[in-house]
């Protein structure tokens, strides 16, 4: 979410506020910066963007995924490696990305970083392909592997994913690097290798084209042997080494041993800031707001309590600083944290009951007695920052501290607005049912802290969307896009908030959809159209939504599916209409034969409350 290991470097919003923006613009504007950032930095390649899709809320790094909807990913990830990489990479200001974590790293079964994944090819070639087939179209020329398994066959030693997939079928030019230390881990975790050595021949005959290795430079020896002993053949260390050196050429590594660019005029410039303020505010979002509870008056007093109530690292998460993001001493002093950034909003009494870490019990009784003296609670809770196996947990539910903390605020009878912060949407369903207002903040960066404040006093309206499916309970994960027999009977999709849930201080009303025409021959398009209308009091930014459903197939297709989207920004009374574009690539699905498919047959349209339909013939 910047250059992440760089004093001062502007640091965004993580890739699941990014996605909760629904804005490829600023997401556009992030790849910029921390291109720049980067190079200025001394550094030369990034690896991001993340491009598995989240679909698994237990897992530590659904934070750094767009969320689990594909066609977002896809539109975001696009737009930041264009931004990021520009027309030509070797420019000064300008990086090559990496595309990770190839294939399936973020769906495993546990949902504990580093474990199994059971992908069948429809649902891998439907969910989890094409988030690199575009990354690979919008440019990027390195792709890192993922770290686990699927199906049984490690990502290192996956030769049908590495190969026959990525560069048969995908068309990959690039050079696929090893994720930490992983090629060992063949022989040491995944006993696939019956020695280190054999593990470094499986990785580099499946694919691996560059060995990421801190501490260790035995792959060289072994390789080296390998090539000697004719096991691993010379054409293949060509083709691994021509791929990297071409990435190198192209990233101008050869030219010079200085910096691209110099720091000062590159590096937290009041743009950049302006660009990373304007993404948290666009990221947060509101889900709950009971009776206009929010926005707050800045004449009430308001005691903020909680463990992220005054920690700057809980909104910023890993790979902020330290791999674990966790050292709070190292983090800026002039950026707010909630707590400080409502004290900055108001001249009224702010009173903070909370420990100095995350894992400081906070004091419930201090807090309830505290609540007593002031007109209204700001109740801070979520996650302490993590990323990878250390942020493993065995249940999505909040810890005892703060269940109590909650219910012994909620028992003064002060009116409660509910501040989440953290990578996963742990369980919060009774206390938002008994919170006035809910703003949720999953990880909005360094600037977190003074946009929540902006949203809380109504300086800044809300526009965030959920990019994931929020769950009821932490058993009950079923994502948006589910199945017709997920909803048949007593099944049925009920989260907390659904995908795409976000509310403003104004109204909007969407209406008038219309379809180009009702028969569409097979290959065409179909444009569609509808109008939005700012029907409230208050500028504001919305979302609208353009689902896809194919109503009947030779695959069961989900209930419905995001095939387009558009943000846009209109005055009280104001009214436009949108148009889009759904192709015959959005009305495809991998059929029977595996092979990408469209079936003549209706299809519904949904924006908002409306339906349109329009039939699909042979030509």
């Amino acid at each position: 979410h910047g250059a992440n290991y760089t004093e001062n470097a502007v640091l965004f919003p993580q890739a699941i506020n990014m996605a909760a923006t629904f804005n490829p613009e600023l997401a556009f504007k992030e790849g910029e910066i921390t291109a720049r950032e980067v190079k200025a930095s001394g550094q030369d390649w990034n690896f991001m963007p993340v491009m598995d899709i989240g679909r698994q809320p237990l897992w530590p790094r659904l934070w750094e995924t767009y969320g689990e909807d594909v066609h977002l990913a896809v539109t975001l990830g696009s737009a930041y490696i264009k931004g990021h990489q520009g027309d030509d990479f070797s420019a000064a200001n300008k990086a090559p990305t990496a595309l990770k974590h190839y294939v399936g790293y973020s769906y495993p079964l546990n949902g504990k970083d580093r474990t199994p994944a059971w992908i069948g090819e429809r649902m891998l070639r439907e969910y989890f392909l094409p988030t690199f087939e575009a990354g690979i179209k919008a440019g990027a020329p390195t792709v890192m592997i993922n770290s686990a398994e699927v199906d049984g066959i490690p990502g290192h030693a996956n030769y049908q994913y590495l190969t026959t997939i990525l560069r048969g079928e995908l068309g990959f030019k690039g050079f696929t690097v090893s994720d930490w230390a992983d090629i060992e881990r063949l022989y040491t975790r995944d006993k696939m290798a019956a020695t280190p050595r054999e593990a470094v021949k499986i990785a580099v005959m499946a694919g691996v084209d560059m060995s990421m290795v801190p501490f260790d430079y035995s792959f060289y020896d072994l390789l080296l042997d390998l090539v000697k002993s004719g096991e691993v053949p010379v054409s293949r260390i060509n083709e691994a080494v021509s791929r990297i050196l071409k990435v190198k050429y192209q990233s101008g590594l050869f030219e010079s041993n200085q910096p691209a660019l110099a720091i000062e005029g590159n590096f937290s410039t009041e743009e950049a800031n302006a660009v990373n303020q304007q993404a948290a505010r666009e990221s947060i979002i509101l889900a709950k707001n009971d009776n206009h509870m929010l926005p707050l008056s800045k004449q009430a007093s308001v005691l903020v309590t909680g463990p992220t109530a005054n920690l700057l690292k809980v909104m910023n998460g890993g790979w902020t600083l330290t791999w674990q993001g966790a050292t709070e001493a190292l983090y800026p002093k002039d950026k707010p944290t909630l707590f400080k950034a409502i004290q900055q909003k108001t001249g009224s009494k702010v009173t903070l009951v909370s420990g100095n870490e995350y894992t400081d019990e906070v004091n419930v009784e201090l807090a309830a007695a505290e609540a007593h003296n002031h007109d209204v609670v700001v109740l801070a809770l979520g996650e302490q920052t993590y990323t990878e196996t250390l942020g493993n947990i065995e249940t999505l539910n909040l810890n005892q501290n703060q269940i109590d903390l909650a219910k012994a605020v909620f028992a003064t009878g002060k009116p409660v607005v509910l501040v989440t912060l953290g990578g996963r949407p742990r369980i919060i369903t009774d206390i938002a049912d008994k919170s006035q207002a809910v703003l949720l903040g999953f990880l909005p960066g360094m600037e977190g802290g003074a946009a929540l404040a902006d949203i809380l006093y109504g300086d800044v309206n809300p526009s965030a969307k959920l990019p994931i499916s929020y769950p009821r309970n932490t058993n009950d994960i079923v994502p948006y896009d589910y199945k017709p027999i997920e909803s048949f009977e007593s099944n049925q999709y009920r989260p907390l908030y659904p995908f795409g849930h976000g509310l403003s201080y104004t109204t909007f009303e969407t209406g008038g959809l219309r379809l180009s025409k009702e028969k569409v021959a097979l290959g065409e398009s179909i444009d569609v159209s509808v109008n939005v209308k700012n029907t409230g009091a208050l500028t504001g930014m919305e979302t609208v939504l353009v689902y896809l459903n194919d109503v009947a197939a030779s695959v069961t297709r989900p209930n419905k599916q995001l095939k387009a989207f558009k943000k846009i920004e209109l005055k009280p009374g104001q009214q436009e209409t949108l148009h889009f574009t759904l192709t015959s690539q959005d009305m495809s699905f991998i059929g029977v034969d595996m092979k990408r498919i469209v079936e003549p047959g209706v299809f519904t349209v949904m924006v908002g409350n409306e339906m349109a339909y329009f039939n699909v013939v042979k030509n």
